[in-house]
């Protein structure tokens, strides 16, 4: 970090309302709604997760510095229709960090009932359902996570792991049985997605986070096709000369080969 003086907000603040000035301002940025931007919200959140991941700390400090510049967007398009600040963002995150945290910041000593604190803000916003609250924009692997979560908060969960596999088994014959049927396309859909949810479920008696279990399987995934592909450019051999027999074959050498260099 460089030795110079501490960099405040006001200056990124400036920048968006140049950018947004409706006589000289950027035409992109002077026609963004929250609704056109939030898209790519969700893409800067992800390079953020991708930077740390990596833990390449310099592409953190800029993929953090694009998604505040998305949080001022959002403030300076709210301030202009005369609903909130960037400074009233602030305050209501400092507020909710405080509420949140009495034993730090209030006379309380032991650590709060997280459940209870979020179930009381979620009733001051009018969101009394179990299930309601949890971000309809969020990974489907993760939203089914927390919902099944706080179905399981009062006592809607199987016992054991044992049960959930039973379920995957009979999602997996339903599943089979509508595959069978070759007009039933919207019959399979829903017979995947009670297959996946399961799936989901499993990973949370597990103690797994099945969104960071895929992501590993992905990468898994990956570089093993790379190898396949890799292996066949070598040898001058193109995917469409290569039967499905010849290319699991060379699969398996990934694997091996993973398996030896790991330790």
């Amino acid at each position: 970090m460089a030795d110079t003086e501490k960099a405040s907000i006001e200056p990124l603040l400036n920048i968006m309302k140049r950018l947004r000035d409706p006589q000289k301002g950027c035409p992109w940025d002077r026609r963004q709604t929250a609704e056109s931007i939030s898209g790519y919200t969700l893409e800067e959140a992800y390079e953020v997760y991708d930077a740390v991941a990596n833990k390449d700390m310099n592409a953190l400090q800029e993929e953090l510095g694009d998604l505040l510049f998305h949080i001022v967007f959002y403030a300076s398009i709210a301030e202009e229709k005369g609903f909130f600040d960037f400074s009233d963002i602030v305050r209501t995150a400092c507020d909710k960090m405080i509420r949140r945290h009495p034993h730090i910041f209030g006379s309380k000593e032991t650590m709060p009932d997280w459940e209870q604190l979020k179930q009381k803000e979620r009733a001051e916003r009018h969101q009394n359902g179990i299930l309601s609250g949890i971000a309809k924009a969020l990974p489907a692997t993760t939203r089914a996570y927390k919902l099944q979560n706080r179905a399981a908060d009062v006592g809607f969960d199987w016992d054991k792991p044992d049960l959930v596999l039973d379920k995957i088994v009979e999602e997996s014959a339903e599943l089979r049985a509508e595959i069978a049927q070759s007009t039933h396309i919207a019959e399979r859909e829903d017979e995947m997605g009670d297959l996946l949810f399961a799936c989901v479920n499993l990973a949370r008696k597990l103690n797994i986070d099945p969104e960071k279990a895929l992501k590993r399987t992905n990468a898994k995934f990956e570089r093993r096709f790379s190898y396949i592909e890799e292996s066949l450019k070598q040898k001058k051999q193109p995917f469409e000369q290569t039967s499905l027999e010849e290319m699991e074959s060379l699969w398996t050498e990934a694997k091996k080969k993973e398996k030896n260099t790991s330790f």
